[in-house]
């Protein structure tokens, strides 16, 4: 596929993303490899930053068992974030703002180097910063969210909001603490962070490779959303949402109306 029709393929998902309309999956009539997926995720980011978002991190997808099963893959996979996906803890979203929008709890860590090189795990910690209970909204671009792997790499795995609450730098222990969601107090997903690849600091040393397999560094004070700990919940409008995780705290956020 030349470049000419990966930027045409950018440019559909990004007016999608913008103009909040559902799409067909693109592979079924533009077969593209999972490299090409890549390509085309990084030059629909490239229209956001023209517009003027900032970059502010990478998250990282089918980090657990629970969403590979979901979404029926079986490959970690991630995007890139910018400070317009950037939520207020505590506020209320607008519905009207996504299509079909899901939630998911995860851990999210705040880097204090550069990272530009591959990471074993007993690295990865020096690099950090500081970790935070997070959750991000995901809202597929494609209609009845459904793809292929290479569709949702393109679509920039799905990412679309992330709330993050107050930043911890006691964040040694975090392989096995309990995580519940709840919608009105009410427990919807129930878990453990040892989901995220049996223990969340994975997420940064795969984040490592990733970074460094695609030639890119990763500034200092970025942000690494791990993975989800659950699989996904469908918002609705009226809710509070909240995460709570052991030895991290709690994150909330309520909905406001689909427009």
């Amino acid at each position: 596929m030349s470049p000419a029709s990966l930027e045409q393929l950018a440019t559909r998902l990004d007016d999608a993303a913008r103009e909040r309309r559902e799409v067909d999956p693109l592979t079924p009539q533009h077969a593209f490899s999972l490299e090409q997926a890549y390509l085309i995720q990084r030059a629909s980011i490239a229209r956001r930053h023209a517009r003027g978002e900032r970059a502010v991190g990478i998250k990282l997808g089918f980090t657990s068992r629970a969403k590979m099963v979901q979404m029926g893959v079986d490959s970690l996979i991630w995007g890139l974030l910018t400070d317009a996906m950037l939520r207020e803890e505590g506020a209320a979203i607008d519905l009207g703002d996504f299509i079909h929008p899901r939630v998911e709890p995860e851990i999210c860590y705040l880097t204090r180097r550069p990272i530009d090189r591959p990471l074993t795990l007993l690295e990865a910690g020096s690099y950090l910063e500081a970790a935070a209970p997070a959750m991000e909204i995901i809202d597929s671009r494609y209609r009845n969210f459904k793809f292929t792997l290479a569709d949702v790499v393109a679509d920039n795995c799905s990412s679309s909001a992330l709330v993050v609450g107050a930043f911890t730098s006691d964040f040694a222990s975090l392989a096995n603490r309990g995580v519940a969601m709840r919608f009105d107090g009410q427990p919807v997903q129930l878990g453990s962070t040892g989901a995220i690849l049996g223990n969340p600091l994975r997420s940064v040393v795969q984040a490592s490779r990733l970074l460094a397999g695609s030639g890119l560094v990763l500034p200092a004070g970025s942000l690494i959303m791990a993975g989800a700990a659950t699989a996904a919940e469908a918002l609705r409008p009226g809710l509070h949402v909240s995460t709570d995780i052991g030895g991290l705290g709690r994150v909330e956020f309520f909905t406001g109306a689909a427009q």
